[in-house]
């Protein structure tokens, strides 16, 4: 399915539209892709459940009895009803249908009536295991049990991260902030790489950030791709960028996670971009900030990004509309939107 041009274009726009194409991505990238689903504050202690997604693959994360983070397709081995649709604190596992019940490692402890019937194996019948892996307190999934570790995926970022002046290990949860868009969820990701846009669409940001094309810089490597902007040199606006984190980041996990970093006191916020239909997006950011960053700080902070969110949820929207009416075949990239085209082969490459 790879696609062939002259000069550097977005994928085709039909890709955008057609609910074909978003099953064969559910199949070929968010079930086979590490996806951030949630934070180790959300499970504290044994017995924790928190309920999560992977693409379309309902997760269930469980803190054991031995204290270990677990992580299971949320679906009932007996008639496929979703176990959880809210986090909670059991001791064991219970379907809400006819009460199969499994102890915390997904073992199926008990099956009501199940004595009386011919072969049945409640040793073949736990839970559906996922594959779960931490980059400090951050928790992701892969649906794919095969899959390599996560350290591969994420490469260097992490130190790229810890660069900025942020200990990850010594962030606190602040507030998890979702929303969703009439759109499709490649172009919510290609919106957040690039900031080719952000001196028309959001004069807030370059109130703080110097964006000018000379200033922004923009890296890619395997599996993510990185933005960095400096402060603005007469910088203004919603809050206060002076602090130990000097310069802005902004980093792309491939297939769907967005991480940004501001500057000013330490902080960072994760979330991922996830497909709803192909004209439907949801989305979530979870906020982290250090133990001593001043909470005026932070919630001029909260207001200043939710002002450039909503910004952003109007460009998307759009773009969705024109893309869907189906008189153009791509559109054209800049060099400013390079890491779209990253994006694009990536995803291309996947559908192959």
């Amino acid at each position: 399915m790879r696609t062939t041009s002259t000069r550097a274009t977005t994928l085709p726009y039909f890709w955008y539209t057609d609910p074909q194409l978003l099953a064969r991505e559910q199949e070929r990238i968010f079930r086979r892709r590490w996806q951030y689903v949630g934070h180790l504050g959300q499970v504290p202690e044994p017995g924790c459940l928190a309920v999560a997604r992977a693409g379309d693959v309902p997760v269930l994360l469980v803190r054991n009895s031995h204290g270990d983070v677990r992580a299971f397709l949320n679906v009932c081995r007996h008639r496929g009803m979703r176990l959880f649709v809210a986090d909670a604190k059991r001791a064991t596992i219970q379907c809400p249908y006819h009460a199969w019940t499994y102890d915390l490692d997904g073992r199926l402890r008990s099956a009501p009536r199940s004595g009386s019937e011919p072969d049945f194996d409640p040793e073949a019948l736990g839970l559906i295991s996922l594959r779960v892996d931490c980059w400090g307190p951050f928790v992701f999934v892969n649906p794919d049990r095969d899959a390599a570790p996560l350290a591969g995926t994420l490469g260097e970022l992490p130190n790229l991260v810890a660069s900025a002046g942020v200990d990850v290990d010594a962030l606190r949860f602040r507030v998890r902030s979702a929303s969703s868009y009439a759109a499709n969820w490649k172009i919510c990701c290609e919106n957040f790489l690039e900031c080719y846009h952000c001196q028309v669409a959001h004069p807030s940001l370059t109130e703080v950030l110097d964006v000018s094309e000379e200033a922004y810089r923009l890296d890619e490597a395997t599996w993510y791709s990185s933005q960095f902007g400096a402060v603005a040199e007469n910088w203004s606006g919603g809050f206060d960028p002076r602090g130990p984190v000097g310069h802005g980041q902004f980093h792309f996990l491939y297939p769907n996670l967005t991480i940004n970093i501001v500057p000013g006191s330490p902080n960072l916020s994760i979330g991922p971009v996830i497909p709803e239909a192909p004209d439907r997006t949801s989305r979530f950011l979870d906020y982290f900030f250090s133990p001593d960053a001043p909470e005026s700080w932070i919630e001029s902070y909260l207001t200043w990004d939710d002002g450039v969110g909503k910004e952003d949820a109007a460009l998307v929207e759009r773009v969705h509309q024109g893309v869907r009416s189906g008189m153009l075949d791509r559109g054209t990239l800049f060099r400013s939107e390079r890491l779209i085209r990253h994006f694009d082969r990536l995803v291309e490459e996947d559908l192959e």
